[in-house]
């Protein structure tokens, strides 16, 4: 390996990943004092945060009588009491804190005529437990990931940040059970990096690029979990993935619930608003789970629309103008670009699309990665924030608008909890060079593969499997077909081909090692589904149609060696952290 030029930097933290929890977890540290590197792939403002539309969730009470326990209530029911109830009722509470701080920050948040920050309804977002819809979602126009995602660039360029960008991150550095950092390969040169920290931050997104037709950028291929998991570290959850319901239909891009909230409808091929057949209280604003099913029954029960009858219509043209002009201007000009669509006369075509993914690298509240044996033990030195983190607010299926919250809220909690763990300045332990050795045989053996099948091949054929053995709706016998084709896809890789050698901007190399990332998610992700005999949330088995909560009401915890898993279960907390709210017990969930 010795032909590879290694260069060594000390941090007392990085944070891999430069969305918008990566970003908030890095203006913390800064501001705590501590020598911080942020790393990613992309140029931050690039990162997937930007493509959040819709809002951030707080229960600030600008547009009528709201509360944090109101919120708790929501989430909970929503993640179907897969949620932990202590990390939950953190999210809820911390949320106002952590949205003005934003608006101090900077971001340009839409208005009230009084000066308030505007906040729009959103799906399964209710007041009084239940009692009626709340507006919630505080939003900037439509473009809401996007102000946020360039606002925390600013405070993190301003406190000193220090960034490396345009590195692609490999593998982490372990030693007796610990987090010593991570190797990292400098895409504009060519030279390979190791990064020693006391503790380092995973912040890379989900994984969403394993599915066919999502609203993930191309980006978003989950790199950080795919270390762990090679670190010999579980993911948890990895079943329930969020199909939002209005992907654009043929083309994938996100039409926000935004639109919904501001007085949107799904129409089918007889001119029904159908949710009032599925959820009779919350209609169009049912959580994404149930509105995402009940498009595609009414699909396969042959009352779509369009020539193959394979999709739904979205109306907004019965809205004032001004308001799709002032708060949807980023939808008006999406439909026009990929859907050929005036929104103010036509309907919008749209899909459920692959959107989000609750499952993760496991938590607690604090952002502390826990142990391989499901106990509340933590993993030294390694911290996880964001859609890359399962610290299980989301359960089995995530209300809109609770993601970017959850961004913040977790990044400032990781920031704050490393600020009490690392004293900056403490010297670094050698960590030898076995564990970098291991990392840059996996980069040297892809990098000068030779075989016949392309990385374009293998993740069609990947993305395909997942598309549609491990879709809305499951059966044992797809979920056993996903659980053998995948497999074979994964055998691929043995002969797989990469023609460019080269070490500088080689993204022949780079989708090579993304696939590597992806296809440990896919097997992890179709074989937790497959074990899961309850439908809860986003999974939703046709042959067990009902939750099971005195089997399944625990978490699924996955292990991937190769194409060998091991699923184990932890239970679900069923707890809160303080006395100022109750333990919601499980009960029907309807809208």
């Amino acid at each position: 390996m010795s032909s590879y030029k290694i260069i060594d930097h000390e941090y007392d933290v990085i944070v891999l990943g430069a969305g918008g929890s990566g970003l908030r977890a890095a203006v913390g540290l800064s501001e705590a004092g501590l020598k911080t590197a942020c790393i990613s792939k992309v140029f931050p403002t690039r990162s997937h945060t930007s493509a959040a539309q819709g809002g951030i969730s707080a229960a600030l009470g600008n547009m009528g009588e709201d509360d944090w326990r109101w919120h708790m209530y929501d989430t909970v029911k929503g993640a179907d009491w897969l949620g932990d109830q202590d990390s939950i009722e953190y999210l809820c509470k911390e949320a106002p804190k952590a949205v003005i701080e934003l608006e101090k920050y900077g971001v340009p948040f839409s208005r009230t005529d009084d000066g308030k920050i505007y906040q729009r309804p959103f799906g399964g977002m209710t007041k009084n437990y239940g009692n009626g819809i709340v507006q919630r979602t505080c939003a900037a126009a439509d473009r809401t990931g996007h102000a946020i995602l360039h606002t925390l660039y600013g405070q993190a360029l301003k406190h000193n940040t220090e960034f490396f960008i345009e590195y692609f991150a490999l593998d982490l550095l372990m030693k007796d059970g610990a987090c010593k950092g991570l190797i990292a390969w400098n895409l504009n040169d060519g030279t390979i990096h190791r990064f020693r920290a006391h503790s380092t931050i995973i912040a890379t997104g989900g994984y969403g690029k394993v599915y066919y037709a999502a609203t993930s950028a191309h980006t978003c291929t989950g790199d950080g979990n795919a270390m762990v998991l090679r670190a010999g570290l579980p993911l948890q959850d990895m079943e329930f993935v969020q199909f939002h319901p209005t992907g654009i239909y043929g083309h994938g891009t996100l039409i926000s619930e935004g639109v919904r909230g501001e007085g949107g409808y799904l129409v089918n091929s007889k001119g029904e608003r159908f949710m009032e057949r599925y959820a009779p209280k919350a209609k169009d604003l049912a959580s994404r789970d149930v509105v995402s099913r009940s498009m595609s029954i009414e699909i396969k029960e042959g009352r779509g629309v369009g020539k193959e009858q394979d999709h739904i219509h979205l109306h907004l043209s019965h809205l004032d103008k001004k308001v799709i002009e002032h708060r949807l201007p980023g939808i008006t000009e999406a439909a026009r670009l990929f859907a050929n669509v005036d929104v103010t006369k036509e309907p919008i075509p749209v899909v459920p699309t692959v959107h989000y993914n609750m499952g993760g690298i496991p938590t607690n509240y604090k952002a502390e990665v826990l142990t391989v044996n499901g106990s509340e033990k933590t993993v030294p030195g390694l911290m996880a924030i964001g859609e890359a983190a399962c610290v299980s607010v989301h359960g089995a299926n995530r209300l809109g608008s609770n993601s970017l919250i959850d961004l913040v809220v977790f990044g400032r909690a990781a920031a704050k909890r490393a600020s009490e763990l690392v004293k900056p300045g403490t010297p670094h332990e050698d960590i030898g060079e076995i564990e970098t050795e291991k990392c840059l045989e996996r980069f040297d053996k892809l990098r000068n593969a030779n075989g016949e099948n392309s990385t374009a091949e293998l993740r069609l054929a990947m993305q395909k499997t997942m598309q549609s053995k491990c879709a809305v709706f499951r059966t044992d016998k797809t979920l056993k077909e996903g659980v053998d084709e995948i497999r074979k896809t994964y055998d691929g890789m043995s002969s797989i081909s990469v023609k460019d050698k080269s070490l500088i901007f080689n993204t022949d190399l780079v989708e090579t090692l993304e696939f590597d990332n992806l296809i440990r998610q896919a097997i992890t992700t179709v074989d937790s589904a497959y074990y899961r005999k309850e439908s809860r949330g986003a999974h939703a088995r046709e042959d067990f149609p009902k939750r099971d909560d005195e089997k399944f009401m625990q978490h699924t915890l996955s292990w991937c060696n190769g194409k060998d898993t091991k699923i184990e279960y932890r239970p679900v907390h069923k707890k809160t952290l303080t006395n100022e709210v109750q333990y919601f017990p499980p009960q029907e969930r309807v809208y």
